[in-house]
């Protein structure tokens, strides 16, 4: 794979691939059999419960939701870090439209992905001398798509159980169909199945369903955050000199944490689970995430009843609309579409078929 890289991108990158073929190799090798450890009396109690639960959901992942059934997440490999590798996205200043980076088998995406920080660092300060906007974000979980037995990550285990569960399904979604070059696609349909999934799961399990107050908050955030975009879209498009541009443009990141506020502390009643993101450094760039993975959600979902909810049957009419055209694509399902949660990327060009 790492060869066929660089023969297609040039001789330039070979440092960057094998970079990132180094890194997949670490966290290969450190994987583990999660039947063994749940089974070695020496494992820590609490993680032994948390394996145990990524088991079930494994099984129930192929034995309910049709995902392949395969070694992924039947190991665990802790990497001694908080997230598994670092994605690096960038803008330019007056633009809402990212700089793509293109592989030979993922196609082109919004982000480089980096398990060396030192690198992500140095590419951070190599598009900032450009002029770029950038913006780092950590990533816990990513699928290589079927090409390995992705493991479950100690980056994983920090969420709770329900999003442990989703993610494993979300993941294995994404092995289920990946669609070349179309990442709102992608994430919108793993995300319906993540979703969806969850709720078959605690049906079955006669379990509560989750809390719909985390989402509703995140939905509520993300129109916020999808509201500052299409005004920075009228504004980059208005033609106004740079200086009068980027004053503008100040004014509005403003005007977003002022709603912000107003919300955590109206109807959020003061949660600010949030309070992180809106403090910190907000450029084009940052707002790159938002919007993939919920857009076509409603039109995912309207599919699936349509397929009489069963998942063979919802796979293959995915699979279909991945094989037409991106306009058949958008005409089926964007009619619905609903504002999107904050993400980040997870599936990489690592090792993506």
């Amino acid at each position: 794979m790492l060869g066929a890289a660089v023969c297609l991108s040039g001789c330039s990158t070979i440092d960057y691939y094998a970079h990132l073929a180094k890194g997949q190799y670490a966290l290969l090798a450190a994987r583990q059999p999660i039947a063994t450890l749940v089974a070695d009396p020496a494992t820590d109690d609490r993680l032994r419960a948390r394996l145990k639960l990524a088991l079930e959901a494994r099984a129930f992942a192929s034995d309910q939701l049709a995902l392949p059934r395969n070694g992924s997440y039947t190991d665990y490999a802790d990497l001694g870090r908080p997230y598994v590798l670092q994605n690096v996205f960038a803008t330019p200043e007056f633009s809402l439209d990212a700089v793509e980076h293109c592989f030979p088998i993922a196609g082109c995406v919004a982000y480089r992905g980096y398990y060396d920080g030192t690198r992500a660092k140095a590419e951070v300060e190599r598009l900032k001398a450009q002029g770029y906007e950038v913006h780092v974000g950590n990533v816990p979980a990513y699928s290589t798509l079927g090409w390995f037995d992705d493991p479950v990550l100690n980056t994983m285990l920090r969420w709770d159980d329900d999003e442990l569960v989703g993610t494993i399904f979300h993941e294995l979604a994404h092995q289920q169909l990946y669609l070349k070059g179309d990442t709102r696609f992608n994430e919108s349909f793993a995300t319906f199945v993540e979703q969806q999934g969850l709720r078959q799961w605690h049906a079955a399990r006669g379990t509560p369903p989750a809390d719909s107050t985390r989402s509703q908050r995140a939905d509520q955030f993300a129109e916020l955050i999808l509201a500052l975009r299409e005004r920075l879209r009228a504004l980059y498009a208005s033609g106004l000199p740079a200086p009068a541009m980027r004053a503008r443009k100040q004014t509005e990141i403003e005007r977003l944490r002022a709603d912000y506020r107003a919300l955590r502390d109206g109807a959020w009643q003061g949660y600010r689970g949030y309070d992180g993101w809106i403090d910190g450094e907000i450029n084009n760039a940052k707002l790159l995430p938002f919007g993939l993975y919920h857009q076509w959600l409603p039109g995912f979902a309207s599919l699936y009843d349509r397929s009489g909810k069963t998942w063979p049957a919802f796979f293959a009419a995915a699979r279909r609309l991945a094989d037409g055209s991106a306009a058949a694509r958008s005409a089926a399902l964007e009619p619905s579409a609903t504002p999107a949660a904050p993400s980040t990327p997870d599936t990489i060009p690592t090792a993506s078929p």
